[in-house]
């Protein structure tokens, strides 16, 4: 009775409960039955997890990944550029085209360039010696990004200055900027 009653609860298949109830083997029973509630959970979990703890997630196996490729591999030069992998930007900064790319730290200024989006999720995508003109509006944006052929129509070469963009916001930079006093933007680093 009791397997019959548990069975009926976790198990998908009728079938598959009669099958097991038929070989007398109730240990079978459980061992699916708390398989297929582990799953359901793990389904669960997994779809209620913010957009941002998924790409933190995804970031972590690709970085493992990366790291398990360098081990067998006798280049130097892959093991510099992973040991770079998974440092954030602190403070973040933004720039003109003069302003060398990278990890910007407080001695290091350096504008980020792996920088994302928290409100609208889109990777920032940054463009040198161009400024955005002034008919830029979010719809333009939000209909257009990340494509470059289509976002060339309202970038104007200007030398200097970098442009930069995700789907909701937009900048045009001269100078190296701290990104905590523009306080309209949500970009963070995306890690390096």
């Amino acid at each position: 009775m009791i397997l019959t009653v548990l069975s009926m609860k976790y198990l998908k298949s009728p079938t598959s409960t009669k099958i097991a109830l038929r070989e007398n083997n109730p240990s079978k029973l459980l061992e699916k039955s708390r398989l297929m509630s582990n799953i359901d959970w793990m389904r669960k979990e997994v779809c209620e997890l913010p957009v941002l703890a998924q790409l933190v997630l995804r970031g972590q196996i690709m970085l493992l990944r990366t790291k398990l490729k360098s081990k067998s591999s006798g280049n130097t030069s892959v093991r510099a550029s992973i040991q770079g992998l998974g440092k954030s930007c602190s403070p973040v900064y933004i720039g003109g085209s003069t302003v060398p790319c990278g990890i910007g730290t407080n001695t290091s200024q350096r504008a980020c360039d792996h920088l994302r989006c928290i409100a609208c999720d889109f990777w920032v995508e940054s463009y040198d010696d161009y400024r955005w003109d002034k008919s830029c509006d979010y719809l333009f944006f939000r209909n257009n990004m990340p494509e470059f052929h289509k976002l060339k129509t309202k970038l104007v070469k200007k030398t200097g200055t970098r442009a930069y963009a995700c789907q909701c916001s937009w900048r045009t930079v001269e100078e190296l900027t701290d990104l905590q006093t523009d306080h309209q933007l949500r970009w963070v680093c995306g890690k390096h």
